[in-house]
């Protein structure tokens, strides 16, 4: 069941009794931090429907502008749909998962890639050959000393709280690594989505962080840092990150789909070609990239209607 209110869509895992025609959840919704939500960034009003064709449902939602009103009248248009995305309830039956949806990869050109990368500490490795401002990403980091990570007793901590203390510029030991999208050379201007590794009681704990502190050199813009925890278990596999990048938005998908993070962002230098794209670690253990592809992404393609005589493509 969804709930959307104060911008912001949530939902409860639970089972329909269709005679009584009652919900029942698994668990009470809280008004917390620790309620489940379909997107931890700028995500709202989300809508879905059935694809009986190809036996899927698809979500879309609305997402708003982090600049002034002042921008929008100026620009003529407030506000966008983020991308469709596939959704399902994972094996557990605990939590929602999402994925772009499958049509999104038609837009995929001049494919980049690199296996086996090691970043070192306080490392940057520019993905170069792409679009940056137009990009798609998929990475996986390999962690191999997962018992020298950080003690973190997660029932006493918000995960958007500990992403903007700990934000990007402070060393860890598993963390914060991860991209630096719609970055400058000098990395003057950039968005930091990254992962952190924490040891929690008898488990580890992945954080997944989008932190926007330097995503502008301009001022009056909404530049919330936004956290939340990935439910994956870093000893079985590795830390999966798609992030999908179309210039002023950042849509990131953390451990294939169970955890979503969408951004606003308005880069004023790290714009079109002069947009740059990094993967960095941070942390004072070294990290691996097992594996990275990267595309530059077409502008969609639109079929406009004329009527029964007269259709036409724009």
């Amino acid at each position: 069941m969804k709930l959307s209110f104060n911008s912001r869509d949530y939902y409860i895992v639970g089972t329909y009794d269709s005679e009584q025609d009652k919900f029942l959840p698994d668990a009470e919704f809280t008004g917390t931090g620790s309620d489940l939500r379909i997107d931890y960034g700028k995500f709202y009003a989300s809508k879905t429907f059935f694809d009986s064709k190809m036996n899927r449902r698809i979500i879309w939602a609305w997402v708003n502008e982090s600049d002034s009103s002042e921008d929008d009248i100026q620009k003529g248009w407030s506000g966008l749909q983020a991308i469709p995305r596939q959704i399902w309830l994972d094996r557990t039956g605990k939590q929602l998962v999402q994925w772009p949806v499958e049509e999104l990869n038609n837009l995929r050109d001049n494919q980049v890639y690199v296996y086996g990368k090691q970043l070192e500490s306080d490392s940057v490795f520019e993905v170069s050959g792409i679009t940056a401002s137009q990009a798609d990403i998929e990475i996986m980091f390999e962690l191999p000393e997962l018992e020298e990570a950080e003690f973190m007793d997660t029932s006493l901590v918000d995960p958007q709280l500990i992403c903007d203390r700990q934000d990007s510029s402070v060393a860890g030991k598993y963390g914060p690594f991860g991209l630096l999208a719609l970055a400058t050379k000098d990395l003057t201007e950039r968005t930091a989505v990254f992962f952190r590794i924490f040891r929690g009681d008898n488990r580890y704990v992945v954080l997944m962080c989008n932190e926007q502190k330097r995503s502008s050199l301009r001022d009056n813009l909404d530049k919330t840092t936004y956290g939340a925890f990935v439910d994956i278990d870093p000893r079985q596999e590795m830390v999966p990150l798609r992030t999908l990048i179309d210039h002023s938005i950042i849509e990131s998908f953390g451990g294939k789909g169970r955890t979503c993070i969408t951004a606003r962002v308005y880069p004023k230098l790290a714009i079109n070609n002069k947009a740059h794209l990094f993967a960095f670690n941070n942390g004072t253990l070294s990290v691996t990239i097992s594996s990275l592809h990267a595309w530059s992404m077409n502008k969609a393609r639109v079929n406009c209607w004329g009527g029964l005589d007269n259709m036409e493509s724009c």
